[in-house]
């Protein structure tokens, strides 16, 4: 099993290779999902990759973001040059990025980042299908749900053993991004999650958890299937680096991690001690935390300080086996060689005849085996040499010391991954007529569906609908299709049930938000339509959801209207135009983080923020809704939406009054008539704003 580090900086990449770590990733100074930390130029990657090598650690790089059209070729390029150190594998997010990885570096490891969202056994076999050798598995899964997963895909899985933990399945954030335009899914969140949201009888920070922990239980995580424990932490300091790295490396070795360690790890960072809610399937208020002045106060410079010792010197874990021969006449000689095959030779000075004690084999062994200072120890020990002969300490030691210089040297060196350059196939964006209205209705919408809801294109409905009620509407002249859940978590059976209903009751149509809905509806023979939280924002990406069998998608709301626009390929696409954006989708649900848990809500219950906003929260499939706490509307400005060939108006507990009057104001819109601007109480997203 792998011990994989973060590293967010040079101290902190130093700090994991010295404690242990088989594997780091980073990240470049671009695209990556932590933008925020120190991370690494060109000429820094390729000193950490030779560096990592030397050490026998891999690399793996995170080009983890969602890219727009004009930053794709700079990305494509950043990893082209990966490709030269090389770098061991490359974490993704961006379906575009790895539709055109596969065809230009065909040799290298791509692995799906967890801000895919994949969390289910037909999405894990999805991925590995098409081309990824490891997903990074959701943060959010219990260890049976793991196992499940490893048992019918043959994929790599990583998971997170140390960390914090995001009160969203990751991917599927947008809070930042609507709120203050600091985009997650492109390494920018403001984290406003930590501050203050209240929800009924919860604790007052009912979207901040606790950071998880698993160290000392990593062989439960192998024994479910996880082959990479992950350690969550670019923005932390490498003492952070360090005390993981060696819990995690003591852990894994059978061996019981010291209570002055695990004190230690948790006083460098916690949020009211660590949780493992989530591998235990115990989810609830005592998953909630928060970074208390104690925990600030426990991280003191004696604790830092300790930590620092963990990695001040070099871990000499590679053995080199040397043969030293001293000959008469002859230069001294001494070869060093590693395991894996190379080997380096340098030559001294001549010997000299010995006046008292001859060098011999116990000398030869006692100046090489000081190896340390280097990532070496020293294995065996040959020494061949003519008797009463006389070679120097002092030579011996710069002899060992030139040949693991060059040995590092050679262990730095590794060839290439083949690149060839991408053919982009520049697209001539669709011409569309007048764009089409989709409508999508929840539980506290049902059974009132306006009437007008008849001329949309599709509307759809809870995937849990009962048959006769699909055949109803159906019946009543509805285009009726269901939406998946985003949310799966362990319900994959159930949802292929409910899709075999609604297949019975004459339903042959789905709205998938994630590639585990995308999956399972292709699965079942169902015209699959992309949801926004796809996260589709660039040409490639797109074209990647067509060749995968998608009817159609939506767009990301993450977009502008002109960069939406701007986006080629053939299938067709869409913008949703109304509705409360989904903020966050929780496993760990906000609203039932009371002393009496869930509510079993009949409406929508509320979380307040500190300025007394409200925010809905909507429960569906394994998970709920974070909604923003006004919706979005672009009735009276469709006139500047272009490119499209549909729209959707995303309903969640409108009164079939008020759906009524939103779905007229929108029919007049796409006629061309004019529609006035509401009042207050809305918002136009990210559409009119430039996403960081």
């Amino acid at each position: 099993m792998e011990i994989l580090s973060p590293a967010g900086s040079g101290d902190a990449l130093t700090a994991a290779v010295r404690t242990g770590a088989n594997a780091v990733y980073l990240g470049g100074s671009r695209f990556s999902a932590r933008a925020g930390a120190e991370n690494f130029g060109r000429e820094e990657l390729a000193k950490a990759v030779r560096y990592c090598h030397a050490r026998d650690v891999r690399v793996h790089l995170a080009v983890n973001t969602v890219l727009l059209e004009n930053e794709l070729a700079e990305a494509v390029d950043f990893v082209r040059f990966a490709c030269t150190l090389p770098v061991d594998a490359v974490l993704i997010q961006d379906m575009g990025l790895f539709r055109i990885l596969r065809k230009s570096a065909p040799e290298l490891k791509l692995h799906a980042s967890t801000q895919t969202s994949v969390h289910t056994a037909a999405g894990a076999r999805l991925l590995y299908k098409s081309g990824f050798c490891r997903l990074v598995l959701a943060r959010e899964l219990s260890l049976k749900e793991i196992s499940d997963i490893n048992a019918s895909c043959p994929i790599e899985l990583e998971a997170f053993v140390h960390g914090a933990l995001c009160m969203s399945v990751s991917g599927q954030c947008y809070f930042s991004s609507v709120l203050g335009s600091r985009s997650g899914n492109r390494g920018r969140c403001a984290q406003p999650c930590r501050l203050p949201f209240s929800a009924q009888g919860g604790t007052g920070h009912d979207l901040s958890l606790k950071d998880m922990s698993m160290v000392t239980r990593i062989s439960e995580l192998a024994s479910a299937g996880v082959t990479s424990a992950k350690i969550e932490g670019r923005l932390k300091r490498p003492e952070y680096v360090a005390a993981a790295v060696t819990a995690s490396r003591l852990s894994l070795g059978g061996k019981t991690v010291p209570e002055n360690l695990l004190k230690d790890l948790r006083a460098v960072f916690s949020r009211s001690g660590f949780t493992s809610g989530y591998p235990d399937g115990n989810r609830g208020r005592d998953m909630f935390g928060v970074r208390s002045k104690e925990d600030v106060v426990e991280n003191t410079g004696s604790v830092l300080a300790e930590l620092r010792e963990l990695y001040a010197h070099e871990n000499p874990k590679i053995p080199v086996d040397f043969t030293i021969k001293i000959k008469y006449n002859k230069p001294v000689i001494l070869k060093a060689a590693d395991s894996e095959g190379r080997f380096v030779s340098v030559s001294g000075a001549f010997p000299e005849k010995a006046l008292s004690r001859p060098v011999d084999r116990a000398i030869c062994e006692k100046q090489l085996s000081k190896t340390g200072g280097t990532p070496f120890y020293a294995g065996s020990i040959e020494c061949e040499a003519d008797g009463g002969l006389s070679v120097p300490a002092s030579e011996l030691n710069a002899l060992r010391r030139e040949a693991l210089d060059k040995l590092t040297k050679l262990r730095e060196q590794r060839p290439a991954a083949a690149f060839s350059a991408p053919d982009y196939n520049a697209e001539n964006r669709r011409r569309t007529g007048k764009m089409k209205l989709r409508a999508r209705f929840t539980r506290f919408n049902m059974p009132d569906i306006p009437k007008s809801a008849k001329k949309c294109e599709y509307v759809f409905v809870p995937y849990d609908t009962p048959p006769l009620v699909l055949e109803k509407l159906t019946a009543e002249g509805f285009s009726t299709a269901i939406e998946l859940p985003r949310g799966m978590f362990g319900m994959e059976n159930d949802v292929r049930r409910h899709i075999a209903d609604a297949k019975s009751a004459g339903v042959n149509h789905v709205w998938a938000g994630t590639i585990d809905g995308a999956a399972i509806g292709l699965d079942m023979g169902m015209e699959v339509h992309g949801g926004f939280s796809l996260n589709i924002t660039n040409t490639q990406s797109l074209k990647w959801y067509e060749e995968l069998g998608l009817a159609d998608t939506e767009l990301s709301f993450e977009l502008s209207f002109p960069q939406a626009g701007h986006i080629g390929g053939q299938m067709a696409r869409g913008l949703l135009l109304y509705g409360r954006l989904p903020l966050m989708l929780c496993r760990c649900c906000p609203a039932a983080n009371s002393k009496r848990g869930c509510p079993n809500c009949k409406k929508p219950p509320v979380l307040t923020d500190r300025k007394g906003v409200k925010f809905p929260v909507l429960c569906y499939g394994a998970c709920s809704e974070v909604l923003n706490s006004v919706p979005l509307y672009t009735a009276d400005i469709i006139n500047e939406i272009t490119g499209q060939d549909f729209g959707t108006v995303r309903f969640t507990d409108e009164s079939k009054e008020e759906a009524e009057s939103i779905l007229g104001a929108y029919f007049s819109a796409l006629d061309g008539k004019n529609v006035e601007k509401p009042g207050v109480g809305f918002t136009r997203g990210l559409y009119h704003r430039k996403l960081i």
